[in-house]
């Protein structure tokens, strides 16, 4: 009989301190706690899912853009095909590039024609390097949410600790007594917060290491593009002056 009517307090006493009905019952200030790492943890998730579905799709345009390029097909048609709608940064590179060189005529003048391939050359890596900067700042847009939720969530989450051990001291001052009923909110107060710390920066950690390491890798990609198609722009300038020579003799 004894055994049965310490089970039914037990009982009891489970029913009564639910781990939602301790949550609902805490204060004002745990719970704007608690409803901002949520809220927190959703928006990582939101931009964590953006991140690599838009870091997937540029790669796979980048590829794609990588295998016509190199294909042997000409530079002019390619760039007439992409026109002013690049799909990726490195297509839109090579826009920004192409641009230049039509811009600049270096048949003008057979004078300054070397000065004037030297100008361009750098003229157009400047582009290049301009438009991988500004197409790298997108891809890193909203990653600062990332490593602020995963530095700041696990502090907001022990100031919530803090907060709810500081209710269960309160609660044992008011009634005279440390029983687990007197304890329990805060001490769930405080182990609630602290989960839901936890829950919003272990996630947002992970994600914006990967990402960046994802974004560099991708950067180091389009460095070793404007190398190449600056060859390639090097050796047909090279070309053009020699043609041109060759004419004025």
């Amino acid at each position: 009989m004894e055994t049965e009517a310490l089970t039914d307090i037990a009982n009891t006493a489970a029913e009564q301190l639910s781990l939602w009905d301790m949550v609902w019952a805490s204060d004002s200030v745990t719970k704007i706690v608690m409803v901002g790492l949520i809220a927190a943890s959703v928006w990582s998730w939101a931009i964590i899912f953006e991140k690599f579905a838009s870091i997937r799709r540029v790669k796979r345009t980048s590829k794609k853009f990588e295998e016509t390029f190199w294909s042997g097909g000409s530079l002019d048609r390619l760039y007439d095909a992409i026109g002013n709608n690049p799909r990726d940064p490195m297509s839109a590179m090579f826009v920004a590039a192409m641009k230049e060189w039509r811009r600049t005529n270096i048949m003008k003048s057979k004078t300054d024609r070397g000065l004037r391939g030297v100008s361009l050359q750098q003229r157009i890596e400047k582009a290049m390097a301009v438009t991988m900067d500004k197409e790298l700042e997108d891809l890193d847009k909203r990653l600062g949410f990332l490593a602020s939720t995963g530095s700041v969530a696990p502090l907001v989450g022990l100031f919530g600790t803090v907060w709810g051990i500081i209710n269960s001291f309160n609660a044992i001052a008011l009634t005279q007594s440390n029983s687990l009923s007197a304890m329990a909110p805060g001490i769930a107060e405080a182990l609630f917060t602290t989960a839901f710390g936890l829950i919003a920066a272990i996630p947002a950690v992970v994600a914006y290491n990967m990402i960046t390491s994802d974004i560099d890798r991708y950067a180091k990609r389009l460095e070793n593009f404007i190398a190449e198609f600056s060859s390639i722009l090097s050796r047909e300038i090279d070309d053009t002056a020699i043609r041109a020579d060759i004419a004025g003799e």
